[in-house]
């Protein structure tokens, strides 16, 4: 590229120690100084991997999450992993804006798309996601939370069938400190945690969704230390998945997430990136998680 070269190196280093805000001023500096646009010169001289990595680390916080829940839902076949990990976890706040950016950006309407490409008690669970209207009062109502845990019993392990609808409710209203008192409650009710009676409970799509929004209550930044472990656990890598963790908590909570993924697997996220990944690819990976 003109004024990089593919100068590769060049790209990580102005890439890599900015914020993503600073990276929106590169942006607009570079169509103001040459009026091309920066995101499809890019897009010309990389691939794979690296353009990937490149092009989300270019787009608003926001738009990413708009535009990977888009590329889910595109074509033939979903990523329902991706509608979970993105709808489950948001705050309200992210959701909101990610509903908005959805219909300004693609002219779209996020809940809609939803329901034509998910059924179900799934496609209820997301419904519900995508509404960011998850309780937000961080003080705890322990009556509340006995009273949950008992109705949450009832309508799974108390009972012959589950009903799906009661934890649908109590899981995508309840705010999480209130979700943490309700699987304290739960497990003394229950006998067993809620973890488990999900597991047993539940199958496929709607039982990960579940289990991610309770993963969330008790620990977010666990759930995406796990999240990016097992997209490099094993033979190939899901580097769409590492790709999008990396970038979306990079300003968030990847410190965190950095700190549990040491603590839950006796090695640093920078070790097992640095044996999974190659070349530049793995410099800008490496140069945002660092050490």
């Amino acid at each position: 590229m003109k004024g990089f070269g593919t100068d590769e190196q060049a790209i990580v280093d102005v890439v890599a120690n900015r914020s993503n805000d600073q990276r929106q001023k590169i942006k607009a500096a570079f169509k103001t100084m040459y009026g091309k646009d920066l995101i499809k010169d890019l897009k010309s001289e990389l691939s794979g991997n690296m353009e990937e990595l490149i092009l989300a680390l270019f787009m608003p916080p926001t738009y990413y999450d708009a535009w990977s829940l888009r590329n889910a839902m595109q074509g033939a076949g979903t990523q329902e992993r991706v509608l979970i990990e993105i709808l489950c976890t948001r705050t309200n706040q992210e959701i909101q804006e990610i509903v908005r950016c959805y219909q300004s950006e693609f002219g779209r309407d996020l809940e809609k798309d939803i329901r034509s490409d998910t059924s179900g008690h799934f496609e209820r669970l997301l419904v519900s996601m995508c509404q960011g209207n998850r309780e937000e009062n961080q003080s705890v109502n322990h009556q509340m939370a006995q009273e949950d845990a008992q109705r949450l019993y009832q309508a799974g392990e108390g009972r012959l069938g589950t009903d799906e609808s009661c934890f649908n409710m109590i899981l995508a209203t309840r705010s999480f400190p209130q979700l943490r008192a309700t699987m304290e409650a739960y497990s003394r009710v229950a006998n067993r945690d809620l973890l488990t009676s999900v597991g047993r409970e539940f199958s496929g799509y709607i039982e990960s969704g579940l289990k991610t929004i309770l993963q969330c209550a008790l620990n977010r930044s666990a759930f995406f230390a796990e999240r990016l472990y097992y997209s490099m656990k094993g033979a190939g890598t899901d580097d769409s998945t590492l790709v999008r963790i990396v970038v979306t908590r990079s300003e968030i909570d990847l410190v965190q997430v950095k700190q549990m993924f040491t603590q839950m697997y006796q090695k640093t996220l920078a070790t097992m990136i640095a044996s999974d990944t190659s070349g530049d690819y793995q410099k800008l990976l490496l140069a945002i998680v660092g050490q």
